[in-house]
């Protein structure tokens, strides 16, 4: 294939990921979705529809392939480097009231949609199973990370960690993981209208959770953006991604696999992370500019990334 090509091929497998996001930006503009409907329609998601989309996809795979732990030990590895790397940072440029929320920023990425559904886009069925296998690990070491530099910077915030611990138990996608690996080492298969109905049900995520993004993006927040907003977003967006992209290539990952890791490294910052701030007292202007100014950016720098990877890969 040309690059022309190759470019060409990657648009269409980004684009219409992007162009979900940016409907949903206009149909909260006019008027056609409120704040209400984003909040059922996120928690429908949340707690029903994507957890049925990853429970179908890892029983469906071939465990062999999906579930890795060479690759998952790496994600996990590399999120921690990249969480003190930013967290080093922070302590030495940004103020010290602003550290915990840049860190958060710079790291905790939107893996669960926007890493997801970019994984379904490129690298299909495949995509799916990996992919929901690798949530697992990023929401428990998500939250984690996200807790112990948010609490280091707001002084008589301390983090209850048995509550935190029982919300991740609890996570709906957490527990279809853990459903669905047994189910799928079993090799059971379930009744044919009982897949068909998930997969209706489950078709419902992808879409629905990008109008979501889209419905709650702010434009004069980012038209407000602040210096320290748009270091957390360039490190978030790509001085993080390519290096443990680049790091995870030296390892000997290629194709699906670095493919993969390079979307999830790759996600703009998630909206949690605004939740987790306002729970914690911290700078909510903050916290709101960089998930505004980096679900923007992620259309140009995720479709660059994918396409580097397929010209070093021939295509």
């Amino acid at each position: 294939m040309t690059l022309t090509q190759i470019f060409v091929h990657t648009l269409e497998t980004t684009l219409p990921v992007f162009a979900m996001v940016f409907i949903g930006l206009g149909l909260r503009r006019i008027g056609w979705i409120d704040m209400p409907f984003i909040n059922t329609a996120s928690s429908l998601v949340f707690k029903a529809t994507l957890p049925t989309l990853v429970f179908l996809s890892i029983i469906s795979a071939d465990l062999t392939s999906a579930l890795n732990p060479r690759l998952l030990g790496y994600y996990l590895a590399a999120t921690i480097t990249g969480f003190t790397l930013s967290w080093l940072w922070a302590a030495w440029r940004v103020p010290y009231r602003d550290r915990g929320v840049y860190v958060q920023g710079a790291f905790r990425g939107n893996c669960g949609i926007v890493g997801l559904a970019l994984a379904a886009s490129v690298y299909g069925d495949y995509g799916l199973s990996a992919g929901g296998i690798l949530l697992g690990l990023v929401i428990v070491s998500y939250n984690t990370l996200s807790v112990i530099v948010l609490a280091a910077y707001q002084p008589g915030r301390q983090p209850q960690w048995r509550s935190i611990t029982r919300d991740i138990l609890r996570n709906p996608l957490i527990l279809a993981v853990i459903a669905a690996i047994p189910v799928a080492l079993s090799g059971i298969a379930l009744p044919s209208w009982i897949m068909t109905s998930g997969s209706y049900f489950a078709s419902l995520t992808l879409p629905l959770a990008l109008l979501c993004i889209g419905g709650t993006l702010s434009l004069s927040a980012i038209r407000g953006d602040s210096k320290t907003a748009t270091s957390a977003s360039l490190m978030k967006m790509m001085v993080l991604p390519a290096l443990c992209t680049f790091g995870a290539w030296l390892v000997g990952f290629r194709d699906e696999e670095l493919g993969l890791m390079m979307l999830f490294f790759a996600s703009p910052t998630a909206a949690a992370s605004f939740v987790m701030v306002k729970a914690f007292g911290g700078n909510e202007r903050l916290a709101a500019n960089i998930v505004a100014f980096t679900t923007l950016l992620a259309s140009v720098t995720i479709t660059v990334g994918i396409f580097i990877l397929r010209v070093s890969s021939g295509g």
